[in-house]
């Protein structure tokens, strides 16, 4: 039986037990985090510090905030064996980092979740060093995959995927915001509005993903000459959108780079 452990069990943290409960109930789980209101889940150890996590269990999950990572790094450095396996999911931080503070070679996978994977639609992202078998990230795999979808992409590429799928959501709920807004504005209740708009992101999604078109070509298939579409586009060009999504991504992905210390992009 594999066991899994977890230091950190917020939001993502739960979210992420909660799919493995659902999906691959023979695994064991333990936790520790040092608010106790975080660590009500069924099914689940709970253990008494963070070293006692390395003890007990092969694949380690930290899912802490990047700031105070050093910290539980140092708390842990010593319980490290070769066969742990540590997952990860603090943005920014690189596999050098973390060997560095545990000061040896370690088994490691860096992931990025997002925070849909808290309703099964996540679309997490990993990358694993050199040392991690193929087996050992299949398992991995397995655990995010048991909340949507993943995808591997290379060590190098960590920080910029960044904006893509993990800080992503909060954009797209910025862009939904004015679009409810302006309907309860214009009499249409907040809930007919919130169901429409979400279907429609649905819908446009699948349509990107399984379509077979280009965003181009999709952006057109809307677009009837002299239409309501293209007259509310012409305002988002006049607005430079794109440039300023591209921006954000940029910024996105070079706070990535701030929080690992690392070299900043090119």
């Amino acid at each position: 039986m594999n066991s899994i452990g977890f230091i950190g069990a917020g939001n993502m943290g739960s979210a992420i037990i909660k799919g493995i409960q659902s999906s691959l109930p023979e695994v064991k789980i333990s936790v520790f985090d040092p608010n106790l209101d975080k660590t009500k889940l069924n099914g689940i150890d709970i253990l008494k510090c963070e070293a006692a996590i390395l003890d007990s269990c092969k694949y380690v999950v930290l899912a802490v905030k990047p700031q105070i990572l050093p910290e539980v790094l140092g708390k842990i450095k010593g319980n490290v064996t070769d066969e742990t396996v540590l997952i990860s999911i603090c943005a920014g931080i690189s596999g050098a980092f973390i060997e560095t503070a545990i000061g040896r070679a370690v088994k490691t996978v860096l992931v990025m979740p997002n925070t849909p994977l808290m309703v099964g639609e996540g679309a997490t992202v990993l990358s694993r060093l050199m040392e991690v078998t193929d087996e050992e990230f299949a398992f991995v795999k397995s655990i995010f995959g048991a909340s949507g979808v993943v995808a591997e992409i290379p060590y190098d590429k960590m920080n910029e995927i960044i904006c893509v799928n993990a800080s992503s959501p909060a954009f797209i709920y910025l862009f939904a915001k004015p679009f409810i807004e302006f309907a309860e504005e214009n009499g249409i209740k907040e809930s007919a509005a919130k169901l429409l708009f979400s279907q429609a992101l649905i819908g446009a999604a699948k349509m990107i993903r399984k379509s077979g078109y280009s965003i181009d070509e999709l952006i057109k298939m809307v677009s009837s000459p002299g239409g309501t579409t293209l007259a509310g586009l012409s305002a988002l060009y006049d607005g430079n959108f794109t440039e300023t999504v591209t921006e954000a991504c940029k910024r996105c992905t070079d706070r990535a780079y701030e929080l690992s210390g690392d070299a900043p992009r090119q």
